[in-house]
Parts: C-alpha cells; structure tokens; sequence
C-alpha cells in the first residue's frame, strides 16, 4: 500500500483533509455546504470573479443556499473562495463542478473538462484525490482527463487517485437532498473507489462502488437518457391528444392510478436544465464511434426539441381565432426557469420560446420572481427584465404563456384577467376546466 494511499486515508479519517471544489454554480456550491457542514475546511475555486467577491461578501447566488451560511462559513474560516487555480495544490480532494455542454453541432463539448485537468495537473502532487462530477461520455475519464494529469509524472492508483462520480440533483424538490440520494462511485483503480467511498461516505447517506469510470459515466446518462425518451413519449401524445380532443394531462391522472407497470411523465414546452436536454447527445454521439445509431435518443431529441415551435404554433392558431395575428401581439411569458420554484435558466424552453416569438413579430416581455433579469448566454443574447405581474398589467397582453408554472403564481388571478392563456404546464387544471380563454399546448 503506498504512503499517498495511507496518508490520505488517516487525513479522511481525521477529517483534516482539505475539500476543493472547481465551480461554484447549481452543482459546486451545494456540495462545498454538504463538505463544510461536515467537519472538513473547503476551497472553492471559479473562473468567474464576480462569483468569488460575493462568497468572500457572504453572499450567495443561488436561492437555495443562504447567505447567512456562507457568511458564518467564510468568518470561521471553513470556506474559501478563490479564483487562484495554482492554490488546488492546497486541497487533497478536488471534485471538478464544471459545464460540460454542447457545441453548435449537438456534440459534447469538454472544453472546461479539458481546462480544469490542465489546471490541476499543473499543480498535482502525490496524495490528492480527484474526482470529475461533471455528466459526460463513457471514456471521458480515463480517456481524457487520466493523461492529463499523468503528464504530472505521477502514477494514478499508487501517487494520486481518479474517480468518476456523477452528480445526482432535483432542485426544488425537498424529499431528496444531496445527503439522501446515493452516490455512484466508479475509480480507475479499487484504491481510487475507496479513497472516495471514505472521502464522500462523510456527506452521502449511501455511496454505491461501480467497477469504473465508464459504468459511473454511463449510470448517470442511463438516468436522464430514460427520463427524455419518456419525456418524448408523452410530449409526443400531447400533440396526438390535442388533434383527438382529449385532455392528455387527464389521461395521465387516470393512467396513474395503477399501483404497477407504469410511471407518469409529463408533457411540457420543451427540455431545460443541465442535464436531460444535453445527456442523451452525449451517449449517442459516443455511440457512433462504435457504429452504432442510438435511434430512441435521437428521436427523443427531436421530439423534445420540436415542442417550443409547437406551443408557439398552437398560440398562434389561438390568436387567429380571436381575428389577432402574431405580429404585433403582446405576449407575456410566465416562467423564465427551466422548471417550478427555482432560480435555475440553463437550457430552459422559455428561451427557446422567447426567441421563436420575436422572431414572428411578437412584443414579449416575461414574470419570474425567480429570475429578476435574463442575461446573455451560451445559446442566446436576450437581455430582459422581469415585469411586474399585476391585474392591470396582465389585462394589457393579447396573450398570457405559462411557461413554467411556480407555485407562488396566483392562476385564478391570471385566468380572471388574461384575454387568452396558453397553458402549456396544467397550471389551470381541472378548476378552469372549459374557460373560453384557456387553451391547452
């Protein structure tokens, strides 16, 4: 057993190990509050300064985490932020937090992967335990971040150690914290498995050992790829009920009722977050290295990907039949982020719809009390500010789109005052059932 392997053993076991978290977004930030909350002292590091300045002011970004934590968690000295990446010399375990998105062709783009191993390599030294959380191909690990850091000199497995571990979150979902979801584990040697298992058994509740990289890479896209060809299905039969004339969302209700063999999705305007609408190009364009066309995830892809033009299809035919063309219209967007009750934008269809409406001549403006102001971003240069939801605000639209439907929206409000709602969530549901302003996309 080498000395690297003991001494960072006795480290985990003492708890004097030093935790370094590389991105402090949706990802990093909670994990560096699960690690502190722990016992150990964390580094965090960011490329972005202005998230760096906030952690030091004890502020936080994000809505879930507090900013009276981060500030008691800075003064005690538990937590800093840097973004000084030669410091990850400091840390003896860094799990990398970065994007891993995709390119203008729908393929993976490791960019930051690629940066944040050459970060670390530069600095490596015997000891460390490195840990990639980021959701990518099977082969990624070992096939591009390993050599990078081999470049080191050291040997993985008897100097320092690699693991693939996927991060497993649902924002807004208060049933399951990072604690209570279990931990996939997969290194690239046992010695690696088990440095990790010691390390993140700490803060997870169950850590689950897989044999490696690739089995731990390929769990996590398991995951998303089987919610998005589900997601598909249902997106695909909204569409088909829509032409039949029958509720798809009373069709799921009833469906649910069965104890066994079935699991309900629902149908929306399109995929958003960091993970469903992205993982599945990841596998499939792997996949193709094999020769093999993954034709379920593909077609879900498309699928999904259709449903913004759809909605915006579906509100245009509703604004003809009232004798308004698109062109002109005021449109106010309901729900910017990608999904209820957060503050989370990565990849959500508001966007996409956003785009698609302006691009027909539509007025838009949006609501989110969740998300003040929309930036640019990787896929788009809106810059808007959310505008106050009100009677009188409401009455002055030609169209109200629920996008995403947060649970603080008063609905009866809007139905009462929107001259036409485009319900894409059944946030109306049965109540409204039959309102001549209310249509289904």
């Amino acid at each position: 057993m080498s000395d690297s392997f003991e001494i960072l053993q006795r480290k985990l076991a003492d708890k004097t190990a030093v935790g370094g978290v590389i991105g402090l977004g949706y990802v990093g930030l909670p994990l560096v509050q699960h690690l502190c909350n722990a016992g150990y002292r964390v580094l965090g590091f960011d490329i972005d300064p202005v998230k760096t300045e906030r952690i030091a002011k004890g502020q936080s970004y994000i809505k879930h985490i507090e900013s009276a934590w981060i500030a008691e968690t800075v003064r005690r000295g538990s937590f800093e932020a840097t973004t000084d990446f030669t410091r990850l010399y400091e840390a003896d375990c860094i799990s990398i937090c970065v994007p891993t998105p995709l390119d203008e062709h729908s393929e993976p783009d490791l960019q930051y992967v690629v940066a944040t191993a050459e970060s670390i390599a530069r600095t490596l030294r015997p000891g460390q335990l490195v840990i990639l959380e980021s959701t990518t191909y099977p082969g990624t690990t070992a096939e591009v971040v390993l050599p990078i850091l081999e470049r080191s000199g050291l040997m993985v497995g008897r100097d320092f150690f690699l693991v693939f571990s996927p991060e497993r979150e649902d924002p807004g979902n208060a049933q399951y914290t990072i604690r209570t979801i279990p931990k996939v584990i997969g290194g690239l040697t046992p010695r690696c498995s088990d440095l990790a298992a010691k390390y993140y058994g700490t803060i997870f509740e169950r850590t689950v050992i897989v044999s490696t990289p690739a089995a731990a890479e390929l769990t996590k896209l398991l995951e998303n790829i089987f919610r998005c060809v589900n997601i598909a299905l249902v997106n695909e039969l909204k569409v088909l009920c829509d032409r039949m004339g029958v509720d798809i969302w009373e069709v799921i209700e009833a469906a649910s009722t069965k104890p066994f063999g079935f699991m309900p999705f629902y149908p929306g305007p399109g995929l958003g977050g960091h993970c469903i609408p992205i993982d599945p190009f990841y596998l499939s364009w792997k996949a193709r290295e094999f020769g093999f066309a993954a034709r379920f995830i593909e077609l879900a892809g498309e699928i999904n990907t259709s449903m913004p033009l759809y909605v915006v299809m579906r509100l245009m035919e509703a604004l003809n039949e009232r004798g308004k063309p698109v062109k002109g219209s005021r449109i106010l967007l309901l729900g910017a982020a990608y999904k209820k009750d957060v503050d989370d934008i990565r990849e959500s269809p508001s966007i996409r719809l956003i785009q698609l409406l302006r691009e027909r001549g539509a007025q838009v403006d949006y609501n989110d009390p969740y998300i003040p102001k929309i930036t640019h971003g990787r896929r788009h240069n809106i810059e808007m500010e959310s505008v106050e939801l009100t009677p009188e605000n409401i009455r002055s639209y030609d169209c109200v789109l629920i996008s995403t439907a947060h649970s603080c929206y008063d609905i009866a409000q809007i139905v009462e005052n929107a001259a036409l709602i485009i319900d894409t969530r059944n946030a109306t549901g049965r109540m409204f059932a039959g309102a001549p302003n209310i249509v289904k996309a």
